[in-house]
């Protein structure tokens, strides 16, 4: 008995998948996912099943439609004639007075009726729905009038009536400012970043009529010369519209091809570290991760890299077995490599899609496209075309004759030309849009990608951009951001784990996993230590290995370890030179090691709060042997010279001969002529006695040192 997929059936009923998976599971048929197979009977059961509700649902809907017709409300609204007679109740003369510069001699004298004004005026005011602004903990009499939309001379004023002189350009206290803004019916709080985008789309929220489906956007990813270059070239070369000089005239980063009236939105990123950097600054901006495997190489090290990073980002995988027409090709032994990093193929059992391809034979293009399609799907991938835009660069540079030039993703809204824009700390009006053909367009929708010119400077890639109400509130907004660019920074990255400090945040409550990656000189050590550290888990952490290679710690290690709050492990290898600079600006825990105890007993310290404290050897002074004295039954004692530092009675020391240390321990004591002595300093002469060592000879040197504790 032949059988279907759900998704086929899908296609020919002209349903969603989603919506055909719920009405299974109505009929009590048990299915896994979209991509499960059906029986023939099972297959008539639903065929039967809407043929029968077919009258029904349009007689339904005929009642609904009378029904919305009847629920509609008189066009008259009383409500506002009430709001606006509650505001005239909560403006008497006297709720200003009591704030007043008048009473602020009174008021001053006894601080606790003053702030009980306080709190009732802003109870008025929070009851009306009043105007709120945000500032930091000081702000200018200018850009405070600036946002209260009145004359700074008149601010200047009011503040004079309060005893404070001040120009436009002085700060003032937060507190004085939000005295200020209670005398114009304006609530005052303190403001982050994500205050600033409260307030650029403040009272705009997606109406559910309004949302409408958008195109998937997807990411390439794989391990070096699987053909990831190759597979987009031929999405290109299969989709995109003709006449455009074989394909796209102008590469911007990112492109959208078509398939059986769909769109999708393919985001060329040049490496897993921008994926990851994207990340980092908040910019989930992909729905789809294509992974590229080699049908006659299998996985390998930025294979697996791929894999965590889009596990890490959270989005779906798509595997592509490519070079399927080579040689040595072994689609199966890639599948059961796969199992490993949990990505188990449909036709397994699992829920991972797995299409075979061959870039070069164009062969399966088609099947992925169409794979894409399916799981977006099931995403329910949905926006708002009808508000303002809001997305994220992709890649941006400077461009000799026209400027900084920005490839950027909208992802909600639309974007028209002459929109005001603020991208990170850059702003601009959009004079131009270009899209992935080359041709100049005047809107772009959801998931659509161009290219903008009219930005002040050039933006991060990754960072998210913003439509304002106009130039000025661009302006405004990307000067502030600007000037506290570095206290955000320092503001918004969380805080790193390290080691030392692992006890304190379990103790707290801050550490329920700690993430590592692991990096070792071969695949061998990279198991064991992995094996190793996982057995230290316990009830309070749990140790998570996100990912382990083979090879120098990179800085695409680094990236990862960045985003996901981990601590590098390495073991017989050592960070290249920009891994270990990126370390230290993202403030990252790498630890080396050569012996596997070490590691194990430094992370079981760690989580137990016992990390012993760092030693290191400080050389304090030396000494030459310039006569002997032997004494019966107590040694021999060195007549000595120091010639530097300093000798002293608690040290350690070493005896030097012809450069050679024939022995290493403590003083037995230290004389000074006939008396014991704590320390005898440089150019003074010293009787010197080792522990338990009477070999001396005339000319040799004893070196003294301590062991100083170093703050961990």
């Amino acid at each position: 008995m032949s059988k279907r997929r759900v998704h086929e059936l899908a296609k020919q009923l002209g349903l969603d998948s989603k919506k055909l998976l719920s009405t299974l599971k109505s009929l009590d048929i048990v299915v896994k996912n979209h991509m499960s197979s059906i029986s023939e009977d099972e297959e008539q059961m639903i065929i039967k099943h809407y043929d029968n509700s077919t009258n029904k649902k349009k007689d339904t809907k005929a009642v609904n439609e009378v029904k919305s017709v009847n629920e509609v409300k008189p066009v008259k609204n009383v409500k506002p004639v009430k709001d606006i007679k509650a505001v005239k109740e909560i403006k008497p003369v006297k709720a200003v007075n009591e704030i007043n510069p008048v009473n602020e001699v009174e008021i001053s004298h006894d601080e606790k009726k003053h702030k009980t004004n306080k709190k009732k005026r802003i109870e008025e005011i929070e009851r009306e729905k009043a105007d709120v602004i945000y500032i930091g903990t000081e702000v200018s009499v200018k850009i405070l009038a600036e946002k209260l939309e009145k004359p700074i001379s008149e601010l200047v004023k009011n503040l004079m009536l309060k005893g404070v002189m001040a120009t436009a350009n002085q700060e003032i206290s937060f507190d004085l400012a939000t005295d200020l803004a209670l005398e114009y019916e304006v609530l005052v709080e303190k403001e982050d970043e994500k205050d600033f985008i409260k307030e650029f789309f403040k009272g705009e929220e997606d109406n559910s009529k309004d949302l409408v489906k958008r195109p998937p956007v997807v990411v390439v990813m794989g391990h070096v010369d699987h053909g990831k270059t190759s597979l987009l070239d031929a999405i290109r070369e299969e989709r995109v519209t003709e006449g455009e000089h074989g394909g796209i005239t102008q590469h911007i980063g990112a492109y959208s091809v078509d398939i059986n009236d769909e769109t999708i939105t393919f985001l060329d990123t040049p490496g897993h570290e921008a994926f990851t950097a994207m990340r980092l600054r908040g910019a989930m901006a992909t729905d789809i991760a294509i992974l590229v495997v080699a049908a006659d190489d299998g996985v390998m090290p930025q294979t697996i890299e791929a894999i965590n990073h889009a596990k890490a980002a959270d989005v779906q995988i798509i595997v592509a077995i490519n070079k399927i027409d080579k040689e040595g090709a072994n689609p199966d032994r890639v599948k059961q490599e796969l199992i490993e990093y949990g990505l188990v193929s449909e036709d397994w059992g699992g829920d991972t899609i797995c299409v075979p391809v061959s870039a070069i034979q164009k062969t399966g293009i088609d099947t992925l496209l169409e794979m894409i399609i399916l799981v977006a799907e099931m995403e329910d991938l949905e926006a708002n075309p009808k508000r303002t835009a809001k997305g994220t660069v992709v890649e941006a540079q400077l461009d000799k004759g026209r400027g900084p030039v920005a490839t950027i993703l909208v992802q909600n809204g639309t974007l028209a030309v002459g929109d005001a824009i603020l991208a990170g700390s850059t702003y601009g009006k959009v004079r131009a849009m270009i899209n992935d053909q080359g041709k100049r367009i005047r809107t772009a929708g959801p998931s659509t990608p161009v290219e903008i010119l009219g930005l002040d400077e050039v933006p991060a890639a990754g960072e998210a951009f913003y439509v304002a109400k106009n130039d000025r509130e661009a302006r405004l907004l990307a000067e502030k951001l600007k000037a506290n660019i570095r206290e955000k920074m320092i503001q918004n990255t969380p805080q790193k784990v390290t080691l030392d400090d692992l006890f304190h945040q379990i103790h707290e409550g801050e550490m329920k996993e700690l993430k590592l990656i692991v990096k070792a000189d071969v695949q061998g050590s990279v198991e064991a230590v992995k094996q190793s550290l996982m057995k230290l888990s316990n009830e309070e952490v749990i140790i998570n290995i996100i990912h382990g290679g083979v090879g120098a710690i990179t800085e695409s290690d680094v990236m990862l370890a960045s985003a996901s709050n981990a601590i590098i492990i390495g073991f017989n290898v050592r960070p290249e030179t920009t891994a270990r600079s990126v370390a230290e600006t993202e403030k990252i825990d790498v630890r080396l090691y050569r012996v596997i105890y070490n590691a194990i007993e430094d992370i079981e310290l760690a989580m137990k709060g016992m990390l012993d404290p760092i030693y290191k050897e400080k050389v304090i002074g030396h000494a030459e042997v310039r006569n002997m004295f032997t004494v019966s039954n107590v040694g021999t004692i060195a007549g000595s010279y120091v010639l530097d530092g300093k000798m002293q009675r608690n040290a350690l020391v070493r005896l030097v001969r012809n450069g050679v240390v024939l022995y290493e321990g403590e003083l037995a004591s230290l004389k000074r002529f006939k008396d014991d002595a704590k320390e005898v300093a440089s150019g003074y002469e010293c009787g010197i006695m080792l522990d338990k060592y009477n070999d001396l000879k005339l000319n040799d040197v004893i070196e003294a040192y301590i062991m100083e504790e170093i703050p961990r």
